[in-house]
């Protein structure tokens, strides 16, 4: 007997029960590539692949990534993770890789963030990265600007690990969206899972939200 559940009802299964996915398809949907050579400011490699932040809001890692949508269009996802708590603090989806889903992707992130901290923000040297209206946005904020080596995403693995679960944990096996309203729903949901409910070792058996409340109250 063929028994079919919605992702959403696995997720809430793996959830109760403290499953955690241990094997990943590949998720094949293209290697997105911003670097169009140096446009601009290209910021120093300020973490030099130090990932060892225990504290959230030290440094947090973005990049953008894209999604085969089932019109074989192409959908593009804006991130910023938490170093520390592995937490997703923005997510943002657009039909293009322009300003304005870098601008919402910061926007998201300043709306979130204490008033007071002054987190470190890395990135590639995507040509989003090195125009004005990014660097601005990011001194108007007092954030601290990091930038891979060019060619090198073992310099920002943190965001290359969050995108990789994302496309196996809640799109590999699914029929691709149809468009950016059905994947922004899939992903709202996912990513709600993600931040309050998937566990992991490094964050000490916690999701990423509680390993965030836990450090922070300590």
């Amino acid at each position: 007997m063929n028994i079919h559940l919605a992702d959403t009802v696995v997720r809430h299964l793996m959830s109760e029960l403290n499953v955690q996915v241990n094997l990943y398809n590949r998720h094949k949907n293209g290697k997105y590539s911003s670097y169009k050579g140096t446009v601009g400011k290209v910021a120093a490699n300020i973490l030099n692949q130090d990932f060892s932040k225990t504290n959230p809001y030290e440094a947090l890692h973005t990049d953008v990534t894209q999604v085969r949508l089932g019109n074989n269009e192409w959908a593009y996802i804006s991130v910023i993770t938490d170093e520390a708590s592995k937490e997703v603090l923005a997510f943002q989806i657009s039909d293009s890789p322009n300003r304005q889903l870098i601008m919402n992707t910061l926007d998201e992130l300043i709306i979130k963030l204490p008033k007071h901290v002054k987190p470190i923000v890395h990135s590639d040297q995507g040509w989003q990265y090195q125009l004005n209206y990014y660097t601005q946005k990011l001194a108007d904020n007092d954030f601290i600007q990091s930038m891979s080596r060019k060619g090198n995403c073992h310099d920002n693995a943190p965001v290359e690990s969050f995108f990789h679960i994302y496309k196996t944990e809640c799109l590999s096996g699914l029929p691709p969206c149809q468009d950016l309203e059905e994947l922004s729903h899939i992903s709202k949901d996912y990513i709600d899972w993600f931040n309050h409910h998937r566990i992991s070792t490094k964050t000490k058996g916690m999701s990423p939200c509680e390993y965030r409340e836990h450090t922070l109250a300590a």
